[in-house]
């Protein structure tokens, strides 16, 4: 007798076992299909969750396929953490592979990293788990702290706490604003490097006026201070300007020289 198969809608949890560094890997689904011939592939439909002792994916569809189940396919409503650096994410699609460590997120692409008060988007972003570092392409924004960070193209080192920026680079502090083609940015320290078309606006917080500047020539970010120059000068000229009289009675020692008296 044939047996039809029939799909209901209750989550399927399953445990399949790799050799693959000996890892377990653990999955959920309403539906499930996949084969184990050849080259293993396992389909997983409505609400599907993945689990290996370093990726947690939650996705409406994921497939786990290749030799020894090493490549993961999500697609739709993406969230998902990776367990061993604690990097929250969610995008529209995603490629994992466990051999490399490499992460591929796609298409509204968003990544948290809580521990160091960092979150970031783009359309595009590998990270490498072995590494600890994200490249995100495309529209890329990222903030830390007090910095506002924005980008054609970024590389974020999580383990040193270093952020690159490249193309039309822009780091925004407060009311400061700094732009060059390449930024580097020391997530410790706040410290700033630029290089580049570099240009920017600081505000004094001072209390007093508003020093800003923009430097038109590109080549550093400067304030146009005030002329000490002339005033300097204006003061020097009244202390050691003196009238003639005042002259000639420094050298008499008494009364002013009469101007018309004869020789």
């Amino acid at each position: 007798m044939r047996v039809k198969n029939k799909f209901f809608p209750v989550l399927l949890f399953f445990v399949i076992f790799s050799y693959l560094n000996s890892e377990e890997i653990r999955f959920s689904a309403q539906r499930m299909s996949g084969t184990s011939s050849g080259s293993s592939a396992v389909r997983l439909s409505g609400k599907s969750y993945v689990r290996t002792e370093s990726m947690e994916i939650y996705a409406d569809d994921i497939e786990i396929s290749g030799g020894d189940y090493d490549t993961i396919k999500a697609d739709g409503s993406i969230k998902g953490k990776n367990l061993s650096s604690g990097m929250e994410f969610s995008c529209d699609r995603l490629e994992y592979t466990r051999s490399s460590g490499l992460a591929v997120l796609r298409g509204n692409v968003s990544m948290t990293d809580s521990a160091n008060d960092v979150t970031a988007s783009a359309e595009l972003i590998e990270y490498n788990q072995k590494t600890e570092t994200a490249n995100l392409q495309l529209s890329v924004s990222l903030t830390q702290k007090n910095n506002v960070c924005s980008a054609a193209v970024a590389v974020y080192n999580k383990s040193e706490q270093l952020l690159d920026l490249f193309g039309n680079a822009q780091i925004k502090q407060g009311d400061d604003t700094f732009r060059a083609q390449q930024i580097r940015l020391d997530m410790e320290t706040e410290e700033i490097s630029l290089d580049g078309n570099v240009r920017g606006t600081v505000t004094e917080t001072g209390g007093g006026k508003d020093d800003s500047s923009d430097s038109a020539d590109g080549n550093e970010i400067s304030g146009e201070p005030e002329s000490l120059d002339s005033d300097a000068s204006a003061v020097q000229a009244e202390e050691t300007e003196a009238s003639p009289e005042e002259s000639a009675a420094d050298e008499d020692g008494g009364e002013p020289a009469d101007n018309n008296q004869e020789e």
